[in-house]
């Protein structure tokens, strides 16, 4: 550990920030801190997504996670991706990024290059370590050259992007905004402004562990579940554990 700090948000609280030169995965490093700490690492040697997928985690990028409190309502708290990359898109808007989307349930994209990923994992009762990994400064296509053309960094989508310390303090901060109003109101009242997050409609196909599905995306539901529309007009709900992977197909 190289530096610890104490971040106001905009709630006028405070987030406690331990800040590391190199781990192996913030959401490991942070599953041992309370609610309302997080770590910020320059570096991580093996950041995952969903399904212990791989992240190139190289320096100059945002690492980041954040400890928050989950509430009573299970189904309210299997939306809490869909809550944190809403805090997340408020933040990227607020330092001057005009024009992105999201690909459910975690991913932030511009055009069809990704900028952005998140993971939530549960590692004690009552506690949500929510993983946020963004492209800032930093070039993923250097160390895996299968990233060329796949992805992007906000140093070349704004004039100037933030540093690294003053992004993570408006993340935080945006972060403890969504989660309680999700605490106090329910994630009900954050889903008109999560169905702004996706774009126009586009074909999808879902890959159910081997089972695959074609349909027209139709948003997320009240529990946060993808709503797929069939050819034929009929609407299924499917939760994220149950979707691998979500293919976008071009018409």
């Amino acid at each position: 550990m190289i530096h610890s700090d104490t971040v106001g948000c905009c709630c006028g609280e405070d987030w406690h920030v331990h800040e590391l030169s190199v781990t192996n995965s913030t959401n490991l490093a942070a599953a041992k801190f309370p609610a309302w700490e997080a770590v910020r690492a320059d570096r991580q040697t093996a950041g995952r997504g969903r399904f212990q997928r791989g992240w190139v985690s190289d320096e100059g990028g945002l690492w980041l996670s954040a400890v928050v409190p989950t509430g009573p309502n299970a189904a309210d708290w299997r939306a809490l991706p869909l809550a944190v990359c809403l805090a997340v898109c408020d933040a990227l808007q607020s330092v001057g990024l005009r024009r992105f989307r999201v690909r459910w349930p975690n991913d932030v994209l511009v055009d069809d290059r990704k900028l952005a990923g998140l993971l939530v994992d549960q590692f004690a009762p009552g506690l949500a370590v929510a993983g946020i990994g963004i492209n800032v400064f930093n070039h993923p296509e250097t160390h895996d050259p299968g990233l060329k053309n796949q992805v992007t960094r906000l140093a070349d989508l704004i004039a100037t992007p933030p540093d690294l310390r003053q992004l993570t303090r408006v993340i935080l901060g945006n972060l403890r905004r969504v989660v309680d109003e999700m605490r106090t109101h329910g994630f009900a009242s954050l889903l008109p402004r999560v169905n702004q997050m996706w774009g126009r409609p586009r074909r999808v196909e879902l890959d159910l562990d081997g089972d695959l599905r074609l349909g027209t995306f139709g948003g997320v539901g009240e529990e946060g579940e993808l709503l797929l529309l069939s050819d034929s007009g009929n609407k299924a709900a499917y939760d994220a554990s149950q979707v691998r992977h979500l293919k976008e197909i071009e018409l």
